[in-house]
């Protein structure tokens, strides 16, 4: 359905069983869930989907080898079921991906050798490979790049890899698919209870952020899952006279990741680094052509849209990176620099602690006014998220039970049936759209390449069929080019302005994309 035909049809809709508000992963794992068990819905997102934390992850769908040395296994435990379980549902979008420790001291080759045992152990019949003590040679070849002073060997352990937002768009679509009625660029202001008792309904006023058009819907039950901005929304649902007066859900921290060329570390095998200087760690990832190095946890109390790095956080990725690679990493070799906020929920402890005491799983909150609040967690988990989510809906008797819609077994949109031939960190190519690689090629414009792998017909397919409206929503998310190389993205983005503009005969903000890109490049301003 199109846009303008949504829009025009919610309102006529009456009572939807559930309003999800946000369209990142947890609130778009909860919308597929509650349509595969028959249950009416609608997703109700502000910006594009998957356009503020779920699409600046760092690419890893993994069980939490740090949550290790923390003791919490059965956290550990429960993401290593899930990482299979999307590897399976979206095999074009999420693949395994051997990872290499290396060791420059004697002890660290058998200890943490064994604790990636445990994890082997912990993951049963859902592992993607064994974990293997490698060499110095072994090492060297499975890292080509990686610093050899000091070299002594290394562990090679497996974990998985994905497209974030491009998952966040399968799950959309598989979403309405099912029935769900989704929404980006879609508001919503206030959430008022029209009534009370034994079947109280929510009436929600939303504003669709490209045409201006004013709505109001109503829900018997809503789900804010609205990632780091939950706290928002739950003033917004209090009387003018409560608001700001409920407690804090949310302790935002920022992750700053850092993207250079491949030849830093060719090869097919991902990097981690244990223990940096301040005891955190280090990826670097071999990611749709480019590598990907990172992150930072750094607390933060305002809650930008669009957060910059601090000049500190670059400096630190830089630096560790330089000393686990052959080669320094300087700030001109980055050729794109994005940040993400991290939802963590709330804890006395933050004031004092930092973010790393923080907690990484949700919480999920009902209101007296019936709102039900799901924040925390992480990517790997969000569809057994969905289902906690759920469970507290029924528990607290805002919807009727019923039994598990099969998410665990539903192929997403797009999942091809044979195994993928091209590894995730390929450049990206017409793979990533898996089976509906040929109805993207039926677009006008397949022979028409733009750059980067994009074609015309890929930006119209991004029109059409995946909720695109502006130029940033076809290069940050459908086609990743703004995450792997801001230049080219600012080059690339006149021509994908002229095709949205024909598809959609609106304005698709190409002079603030191309400010963006500047913001995503720490080393020189762009030129135009």
């Amino acid at each position: 359905m199109k846009r303008a035909e949504l829009l025009e049809s919610l309102p006529r809709h009456g009572v939807f069983d559930l309003a999800v508000v946000g369209g990142g992963a947890t609130g778009l794992g909860v919308a597929l869930d509650a349509a595969l068990r028959g249950f009416s819905v609608v997703l109700l997102e502000s910006h594009d989907f998957a356009g503020g934390t779920s699409s600046r992850s760092t690419k890893l769908l993994h069980g939490g080898v740090r949550y290790l040395a923390q003791g919490n296994l059965a956290l550990v435990r429960e993401a290593l079921a899930e990482r299979a379980t999307v590897l399976r549902i979206a095999p074009h979008l999420a693949q395994p991906l051997p990872f290499v420790m290396p060791s420059y001291r004697w002890w660290q080759t058998p200890f943490y050798g064994l604790g990636l045992k445990l994890y082997d152990l912990l993951a049963g019949g859902a592992g993607l490979g064994r974990t293997e003590f490698l060499n110095r040679e072994q090492t060297l070849q499975a890292l080509p790049g990686v610093q050899p002073k000091g070299l002594r060997g290394g562990v090679k352990y497996w974990d998985g890899q994905f497209d974030d937002a491009r998952l966040a768009l399968a799950l959309a679509r598989s979403a309405e698919a099912a029935g769900a009625q989704v929404l980006n660029y879609a508001e919503v202001t206030a959430v008022r209870q029209l009534s009370s008792g034994d079947a109280p309904l929510s009436l929600l006023d939303v504003t669709d952020r490209r045409g201006g058009v004013l709505l109001q819907l109503q829900a018997r039950c809503v789900v804010n899952a609205t990632g780091v901005w939950v706290d928002a929304l739950r003033d917004h649902t209090q009387p003018a006279a409560n608001q700001g007066a409920a407690s804090r859900m949310v302790s935002p921290s920022q992750g700053v990741h850092v993207v250079v060329d491949r030849d830093f570390l060719p090869g097919g095998h991902a990097l981690l680094v244990p223990k940096t200087r301040d005891g955190r760690v280090l990826f670097a990832v071999p990611w749709l052509g480019k590598l990907v190095l990172g992150t930072t946890d750094t607390p933060r109390r305002d809650l930008p849209r669009e957060p910059d790095a601090f000049a500190e956080e670059l400096e630190f990725i830089l630096g560790e990176a330089s000393q686990a690679l052959s080669r320094p990493v300087r700030r001109e070799d980055v050729r794109s620099l994005w940040v993400g906020l991290r939802p963590l929920v709330a804890a006395p402890e933050a004031a004092e602690g930092g973010t790393k005491v923080l907690s990484r799983e949700h919480t999920i909150v009902v209101d007296a006014n019936g709102l039900v609040t799901v924040t925390g967690g992480k990517w790997t988990t969000y569809r057994a998220m969905a289902e906690d989510v759920l469970a507290r809906c029924f528990a607290s008797r805002l919807l009727p039970y019923r039994a598990s819609g099969q998410s665990a077994s539903h192929v997403l949109l797009g999942a091809a049936t044979a195994s993928p031939t091209t590894p995730l960190h390929a450049a990206p190519g017409l793979h990533l759209y898996g089976s509906q690689g040929p109805q993207v090629a039926a677009c006008p414009g397949q022979a028409n390449v733009l750059g980067a792998g994009l074609t015309e017909a890929m930006v119209r397919y991004a029109v059409r069929f995946e909720y695109a409206q502006t130029v940033e929503d076809v290069l940050a998310r459908r086609w990743r080019v703004l995450f792997l190389d801001a230049a080219e993205a600012h080059r690339l983005a006149p021509a994908v302005e002229a095709i949205l503009a024909e598809e959609l005969g609106a304005d698709p903000e190409l002079a603030s994309f191309q400010a963006l890109c500047k913001r995503y490049l720490p080393a020189a301003a762009l030129a135009g």
